[in-house]
């Protein structure tokens, strides 16, 4: 089974400082039908004025990760953390028994435009955690491996027995994943079009994998290069 998320069928909320669409149910955004996929709980996809954000808040027992697509977005956390995380790059904080951090808008005078992606862990209340991967390089080709259980290739080690891989395709660029019916598989394009296996996408769209097997072909179809997500997740 494919199921389709186009970006404009995504919940949106929009406040004096904040734009942002919703993949799955999440705060004020209720949808029965979009309670997440699998252990994949929240995608968000935020856009916020320069010098506004989200103040502190509490999280338990779930896997965060925060991938900035352009700006800067900086955090502080009750452990006496904090730090700024640059465009391309990925945090991951896993709550664990609990922790409160805060997340602004790194600049002054710049928005800033990121993803924040909810992981729900295999094992709770555990030791709250945080890592950070540099952007990728700007001439990687193929799949780069981003997050995986055992923080494999230079990955952040997640608690939960799911794979964030990332593809970055010039239009007339292809890549492949061969899917497997046994795991489900949530595609998610960041920035620019592409086509999966015919499919037409751009940005902010999505398909989700489930009892499906055989190679999923991924090629750049726009004029910019685009920047695709592939969570590879249990059941």
């Amino acid at each position: 089974m494919i199921i389709e998320r186009p970006s404009s069928a995504r919940g949106h909320v929009q406040t004096a400082w904040l734009d942002s669409r919703h993949t799955f149910s999440f705060g004020g955004y209720y949808d029965p039908a979009w309670m997440g996929f699998g252990p994949l709980r929240v995608i968000n996809e935020d856009r916020v004025d320069a010098g506004a954000g989200f103040p502190p808040h509490r999280h338990a027992n779930m896997e965060i990760l925060s991938y900035v697509i352009s700006g800067e977005l900086a955090h502080k956390d009750s452990s006496g953390g904090g730090g700024v995380i640059g465009a391309g790059e990925l945090q991951w904080m896993s709550a664990g028994h609990g922790v409160e951090h805060s997340e602004y808008n790194g600049s002054a005078t710049a928005p800033v435009h990121f993803l924040q992606i909810w992981i729900q862990p295999s094992r709770l209340n555990h030791e709250p955690a945080y890592a950070q991967r540099p952007p990728i390089s700007a001439d990687a080709r193929g799949w780069t491996l981003l997050a995986s259980p055992d923080g494999r290739d230079g990955s952040l080690a997640v608690r939960q027995d799911a794979i964030v891989r990332d593809v970055r395709l010039d239009r007339g660029e292809t890549a492949e994943h061969l899917l497997e019916p046994s795991r489900l598989y949530w595609l998610q394009v960041v920035h620019g079009t592409i086509s999966a296996n015919g499919r037409a996408l751009q940005a902010g769209d999505a398909l989700g994998f489930q009892d499906e097997s055989g190679p999923l072909r991924l090629e750049g179809t726009g004029e910019g290069r685009a920047d695709v997500l592939l969570f590879d997740l249990t059941h």
